[in-house]
């Protein structure tokens, strides 16, 4: 027992001399003027301690550092890059000795960063390295069979982490903008390795044109061998306000699980719950970025997204109109940088129940992207829209400086009149469309889309309607008219039905030329050719109508059946301008009567001749 009481008071009397030491002949204020001046040789800049350090000690050794500054370039304002208004950290002395840290307290009050530029195009961190003037002796990699992976401490255990009013300024004189990051709070509880422990935190932002604030909560956990970080039951919350974002604010919550192997370098992210707006779902996430190209693969399924919500309202005033557009016609048009897309393979998998923008519907989208080695693939786009399908696939390659893109579009069983209604306010055609098409083109500079992009295809249009026009009105009107009857018409409805419309197009420099549009109707054939401008949105066409029918029911006859009827669209997308060409139609008509007249005549004559 004697030797227990020596062991226990030569340990306490060892402990009360290094507390002595410590307090009496090693006084931390000391080095205060060699720390400072060593920062001003290395730096040039100003560091400052106003306050004397001081010491804590049994049960915890710890020391508190208040009101330290560090200063930025000479002349910039702010003067100070960093100020500190107080900082405590407090270890656990015992366990010291037998290769354990245990932090009872760590906390930081009142950092505040002012990051700036200057008009000069200098910043903060300008005059901080000198490395680069330095020949640096690069040693030789130790073998990673050699490096122990094992943590040097048998056990960290922390208390807890506070960090209160911490702020950092992004400074931009050039610009004269600001970004403010205020950290309002950030608090860790107790840590120890291989345990989950609470984590909250709360920040705002903000920038020229918007504010940003959220906060978040969660446990984290690290493994310990230190090769597993796990973070469980994470709720983020952030809102988003500014003119510049839809409604003026969007609010966002995502709640998730997320394990980090850190040996491996492979991250595993479960999204259970993902909210934008209205726009709700989940999925997971698993990136690989321990590759010399890190790869993600992700799957996504979203439930409806009314894109309404997202789009900026339009001004009403001509300002608000005008001068946009002014600057944008100023700025000279450049391609867009894809290098990044070289920087990350990825497969994303993405489900929506439904896609509604501006009038348009869509349900069951379903789709396939794969990027590798800066190629974008849609490998598979499936959709349902207005009864029937959409299927589709592309592919955009970013590795030349001038991008380039194919893709190939089917329709099937669509109706095709409250599409074009709804998707571009045109009233001009219905009926159960069949369109497929295929495309490439360079360029994804906006003005040069419609003028790079050469595509063909065909369309197949049954039992539907051409709306705004009326041919056998039209025809009937004009035949009237040639018998001198210039009475006013019976007003009718405009429109042809139809029980086919078929035809095939090439498309080059922005103009879809048809060379063989074919419709046909119990009354009427039309075929021809055309060309529709997508830039100017004009039409062009040349057809020939041809009277195959009874007009008899309608208020006509059958004298016209048979002959061809020139008609001409011309106008554009929205407004289609319908012409018959009468003059042909009276020459088509004389020619008739004219052939009938031979062949009464050829009769006669040859029924006087077998008199004889």
């Amino acid at each position: 027992m004697k030797i227990i009481k020596w062991l226990l008071a030569a340990v306490l009397l060892t402990i009360i001399g290094v507390v002595v030491y410590i307090t009496l002949i090693f006084n931390p204020n000391d080095f205060k003027p060699e720390i400072v001046k060593v920062v001003k040789e290395q730096t040039g800049r100003e560091l400052q301690i106003n306050k004397d350090l001081s010491w804590s000690f049994f049960p915890t050794l710890g020391i508190n550092i208040a009101d330290v500054s560090f200063s930025n370039p000479a002349g910039m304002k702010p003067a100070q890059m960093l100020m500190v208004k107080d900082v405590v950290a407090e270890v656990a002395l015992m366990p010291l000795f037998s290769k354990q840290v245990k932090i009872e307290k760590l906390s930081l009050d009142g950092l505040t960063v002012n990051l700036v530029t200057d008009k000069q195009g200098q910043t903060s961190f300008t005059g901080l390295s000198k490395t680069d003037s330095k020949p640096t002796t690069t040693e030789p990699a130790a073998n990673s069979s050699d490096v122990s992976t094992q943590p040097a401490l048998d056990q960290l255990d922390i208390g807890g982490i506070s960090v209160t009013n911490a702020q950092v300024n992004v400074i931009n004189q050039q610009t004269n903008t600001k970004q403010e990051f205020d950290l309002n709070s950030l608090t860790l509880g107790r840590f120890s390795l291989g345990k989950f422990a609470d984590l909250q935190y709360q920040y705002t932002a903000t920038l020229p044109d918007m504010k940003i604030s959220g906060n978040g909560k969660g446990q984290v956990k690290l493994a310990a061998d230190f090769g597993l970080l796990t973070l469980k039951d994470i709720v983020l919350n952030n809102d988003v306000a500014g003119a510049s974002i839809p409604n003026q604010q969007l609010a966002t919550s995502i709640t998730t699980n997320i394990a980090i192997n850190l040996k491996k370098q492979q991250l595993s992210m479960n999204l259970a719950s993902l909210a934008v707006g209205s726009i709700t779902g989940d999925g997971n996430v698993d990136i690989d970025y321990g590759a010399k190209v890190p790869s993600i693969n992700a799957k996504l399924a979203l439930g409806d997204i009314n894109l309404n919500e997202f789009m900026p309202k339009a001004s009403t005033t001509e300002s608000a109109t005008t001068t946009p557009q002014n600057t944008a016609s100023n700025a000279p048009e450049v391609e867009p940088d894809l290098s990044g897309m070289k920087a990350v393979n990825a497969k994303f998998n993405l489900t929506v129940k439904s896609i509604n923008i501006d009038k348009l519907k869509t349900e069951n989208w379903a789709m396939q992207l794969n990027l590798h080695n800066g190629v974008l693939d849609m490998k598979s786009l499936t959709a349902d829209l207005y009864q029937g399908k959409l299927v589709a696939s592309a592919s955009l390659d970013g590795r030349n400086k001038v991008a380039s893109y194919r893709f190939n579009e089917k329709l099937s069983g669509v109706q095709v009149r409250q599409l074009l209604k709804d998707a571009a306010d045109i009233d001009i055609l219905s009926g159960a469309v069949e369109f497929d098409v295929s495309g490439n083109g360079r360029s994804l500079i906006p003005s040069k889309l419609k003028q790079n992009l050469i595509a063909k295809g065909d369309f197949a249009v049954t039992d539907g309607s051409l709306y705004g026009v009326n041919i056998p009105q039209m025809i009937r009107e004009a035949k009237e008219k040639l018998k001198g009857n210039f009475e006013a018409a019976k007003s009718e409805e405009k429109k042809t039905d139809f029980t086919s419309l078929t035809g095939s197009f090439n498309m080059a420099k922005g103009v879809v030329n048809n060379p063989d549009l074919a419709m046909q109707s119990p009354l009427i054939r039309l075929d021809g050719a055309g060309d529709a401008n997508i830039i100017d949105q004009s039409l062009n066409y040349k057809l020939t109508t041809v009277i195959v029918g009874s007009f008899k029911g309608q208020g006509g006859d059958e004298d016209l059946k048979g002959i061809k009827i020139p008609l001409v669209i011309s106008g554009t997308f929205s407004e289609p301008k319908y012409a018959l060409d009468t003059e042909a139609m009276f020459k088509g008509k004389i020619d008739q009567e004219l052939d009938k007249a031979k062949d009464k005549l050829k009769d006669k004559l040859l029924k006087g001749l077998g008199n004889w």
